[in-house]
């Protein structure tokens, strides 16, 4: 089955009030519970980007660079990914974690590996 990662921009959950965060972390903890409980469930997390994060960019000659940084779209804030049947389904699994995270997912299909499939 094809693998998707499901993702929102840094920032994309900063507008959140200090009373509405024990809500969303309940509605989004929620839906990584019904991920595990469907058996579609394979990974998920939140990213650390505070001004205390060392943010580096390894180059393809391997140079180490700064950023990007923190203020930056190009940071991931929070992902999961799931093993699903087809687009349709990971759609449903992103829409879930909208509607709980409060914010907009970027929906992506991980390429096939031929080597793990041989």
């Amino acid at each position: 089955m094809p693998k998707y990662l499901i993702s929102f921009e840094n920032g994309a959950m900063n507008h959140f009030t200090e009373e509405d965060w024990p809500v969303v972390g309940r509605d989004s903890h929620a839906v990584v519970q019904e991920a595990k409980d469907a058996g579609v469930y394979v990974f998920s997390g939140g990213l650390d980007y505070g001004d205390d994060v060392d943010h580096v960019v390894v180059a393809g000659d391997g140079m180490v660079v700064d950023g990007p940084y923190p203020e930056s779209k190009e940071l991931i804030g929070g992902f999961m990914i799931v093993d699903v049947p087809d687009r349709e389904t990971a759609l449903v699994w992103a829409s879930k974690n909208a509607v709980a995270c409060r914010c907009a997912q970027d929906l992506r299909e991980f390429l096939d590996d031929p080597a793990q499939t041989a």
